[in-house]
This record gives structure tokens, sequence and C-alpha cells, in this order.
């Protein structure tokens, strides 16, 4: 199925504009594992959140404790969106200056855009979510490849297995960025 990139979040491996074909079988018959960029159903009142930079956690207290949000809201949005898987189930998760340590250990992200590391906290309360949370069973937690640009698990939390739609495996416009991801 072909997906529009409709927001600079996954910027420097996907642009806006940018065009890729998902396979909608493969999920149906194993897991996504830690960095698969895939479209998904985000948890009800994420698209307001990229909109308008207000998040809707399923567990209120996360982001003033500085936790990643631990659990999305009951109920899925009807938009598309794409991120990349950074947690599975049952990993312990944080955020650090914008990077993700699981189990304790920082994780090696060479798609991230550079300089999205760089924090501000007063700009982007996210970027700094120190304390742990485990992502769910059967839930995998997502974020942009721009940190600064994207609305993401930090703030609306872990995604169902149910909710995935595929996985981007290759984009198809423009022509001159034609191959797979």
């Amino acid at each position: 199925k072909p997906f529009r990139i409709p927001s600079p979040s996954m910027v420097p491996t996907l642009a806006v504009g940018q065009r890729v074909l998902v396979d909608r079988v493969s999920f149906r018959f194993s897991d996504p594992h830690r960095g698969d960029v895939v479209v998904f159903k985000p948890p009800a009142g994420a698209a307001r959140a990229e909109a308008v930079g207000a998040a809707q956690c399923g567990d209120p207290r996360a982001p003033d404790n500085g936790q990643p949000c631990p659990r999305g809201t009951p109920e899925r949005s009807d938009d598309n969106f794409i991120k990349r898987i950074v947690g599975e189930p049952g990993d312990r998760l944080k955020v650090v200056r914008n990077r993700v340590y699981i189990n304790g250990q920082p994780q090696k992200e060479p798609y991230v855009e550079p300089g999205s590391h760089e924090c501000m906290k007063e700009e982007q309360p996210t970027c700094d979510l120190e304390t742990e949370m485990t992502v769910p069973p059967d839930h995998f937690f997502m974020m942009g490849d721009n940190r600064g640009e994207s609305s993401d698990s930090r703030e609306w939390g872990p995604v169902p297995k149910d909710w995935i739609v595929g996985n981007a495996f290759f984009t198809y416009w423009p022509p001159k960025k034609i191959g797979g991801l």
C-alpha cells in the first residue's frame, strides 16, 4: 500500500511528501523489530498532539514524573503515522537528551537527524525522560528520527501490535529517492 510522508518527524530518513510502499502482510506472520520503520494507528489524541503539541497519555502522571508515557489511551486514532520502532515488548526504556536507552544501554541510532540530540527542555519537555518505563507485552515504542520534530510514544504511549498497519520497505517518490529503507 502506498503512503505519503506528512511531517518532518522522520527526516533525514524520509522527507515531507516522499512516498513509500508499506507491506501489510509480513507482520501477520512475524513480529516487528527495533529499527523497523512502520505505519500504524496511534492512540486517540496523537494527531491532535502532533498538530498543537498537546499530548494525551493513558497515564497523565508520566510526563510530570520524568517518564515516557507508559501506556496510550485505549482508543486508537483513524490517522496513520509513520515512525521507527525503538522499543519492543519487555524493554526497559528511558530517553536522555533525545537518545534512547534500552535496559540501561544507550542505543546506536545512525538514522537519527544530526542535531536531534540537542536538548532544550524548555522547548521540548520530552527530550529528557530519565525515569525508566517498561514497554507492555504486545506493544511497541515508536519515535521519529527527527527527535525535536516528532510527536511520538514519549508523549502518547506504546502502540499495540494490532494497530500496526505494516512495514515501510521501499520509497518510490521522488524518483531521485527510489530505493529500499
